[in-house]
């Protein structure tokens, strides 16, 4: 009898308990900024097409410089990096409160403000590109092995719910305090950050090829990912999931002009897949997530296309709310499954460069999936017919990668770390 698997065992190493504040910290500051610009863009243009810009303006410089970037996380100590990163984020999050401040910007021209945004978004996009690589490399360093599952567990759960919990404090708190002191307290709460970041010791550099041609090294990243099927599956899986299956980058339209609920529903909108993100934490470190994890990724993607398409559909706001909820449920599990795959299966010393490629496959996707949504709502007459489009797609996706993989549909991650 195998002896019970404590759900806790990451959290008893202290430096992680760090690492997990300052990711908390850090992902709810540029999710809920993320949700601040777009409800002050739409304000000013009142277009939907407006929103996919935002996203446009920061996916161009996270997808091309992720590669760059890879390589040069893996060529730097990790923890320096990314404190840097944070300052940059600071700079950038304090700008944009001017811009926001209505004594600041009511001598300038609305589109002066509006293309200054896009600009500072463009920024925080080039800053973005060396974050992610930096963390995912980190935290390999933190913690042992034999906690990678327990580990990836606890911070994608981290993320999950802090990118949702964020747009959903950031819609409660547009309405109670406005968008200039909700951006006050995303600069609060990068500082956070970068105070739980000072806990964490300096990381050893693990990559015996310092001082590599950077497109030698980028090249070796590349046939890393495209030579290994089950990291390759993950991410293109879920970067076709999340590129379709972006409605959330349309509430701003569904709150105000479907639905007709206001800053206060758009934040309950918002809330829903918190709540649903918040259940996964709580079950995916106790239940057997990593067993049978290929079917349970692709069961859970499919069910996340099934829910953006009752939310596209959905014309009673509590329906559009609880589909939202499910949402966030589904899209948790295939989060931690994701991320375990990531961690288990990369090389320590390429760790950057694989996780700068899952940047572009996957990380980058919400954004970009953003500019879909908003460029099919314009396309397709409408931002409902451009929801379901993309929800239908996402079925697509999954039913495809189920055929076409049967290996990785069989993927056990249990049974592979028995053999490590």
């Amino acid at each position: 009898m195998k002896p019970k698997k404590d759900p806790f065992s990451s959290l008893r190493i202290k430096e992680f308990r760090w690492f997990i504040l300052m990711r908390l910290a850090l992902v709810l500051a540029c999710s809920m900024q993320f949700v601040l610009v777009e409800w002050e863009v739409y304000s000013i243009t009142k277009d939907p097409f407006s929103l996919g810009l935002i996203g446009l303006m920061e996916v161009i410089p996270a997808v091309s410089m992720a590669l760059f970037a890879g390589h040069i996380v893996d060529q730097n100590e990790k923890r320096g990096l990314l404190l840097k990163c944070l300052a940059a984020l600071v700079s950038i999050s304090s700008m944009l409160c001017l811009l926001v401040y209505s004594e600041f910007t009511e001598h300038l021209d609305e589109k002066i403000v509006l293309w200054t945004i896009y600009g500072l978004v463009f920024l925080g996009g080039i800053v973005r590109a060396f974050i992610i690589p930096s963390v995912f490399s980190l935290l390999g360093l933190i913690v042992p092995k034999k906690e990678y599952p327990n580990a990836a567990t606890w911070s994608s759960s981290t993320w999950q719910i802090s990118a949702v919990f964020g747009p959903a404090i950031a819609g409660f708190a547009i309405g109670w305090i406005g968008v200039f002191w909700s951006l006050v307290f995303v600069v609060f709460s990068i500082l956070i950050a970068i105070g739980a970041l000072f806990q964490v010791e300096r990381k050893p550099i693990l990559n015996q090829k310092l001082g590599e041609p950077m497109l030698k090294s980028l090249k070796e990243g590349l046939d890393f990912v495209f030579t290994h099927k089950t990291v390759l599956n993950a991410m293109a899986l879920d970067m076709f999931a999340v590129l379709f299956g972006g409605a959330v980058a349309l509430l701003p339209v569904f709150a105000q002009d479907i639905l007709k609920v206001g800053s206060q529903g758009f934040g309950i909108l918002r809330a829903a897949p918190a709540v649903g993100s918040l259940l996964t934490m709580l079950i995916a470190t106790s239940l057997p997530l990593h067993r049978q994890a290929g079917k349970k990724l692709l069961t859970a993607v499919f069910g996340f296309g099934i829910c953006i398409i009752v939310f596209g559909l959905s014309t009673n706001f509590w329906l559009s709310v609880f589909a939202l909820f499910l949402s966030g449920v589904t899209d948790g599990i295939s989060v931690v499954i994701r991320q375990t795959i990531l961690q288990i299966y990369t090389p320590d010393h390429m760790r950057g460069r694989v996780s700068s490629v899952n940047s572009i496959f996957v990380g980058s996707s919400n954004e970009l999936g953003a500019f879909e949504s908003g460029f099919t709502s314009k396309l397709m007459g409408g931002v409902v017919n451009a929801v379901v489009f993309g929800g239908i797609m996402t079925l697509v996706v999954v039913t495809g990668t189920a055929v076409v993989s049967p290996k990785f549909r069989e993927l056990d991650i249990e049974k592979d770390m028995e053999n490590l």
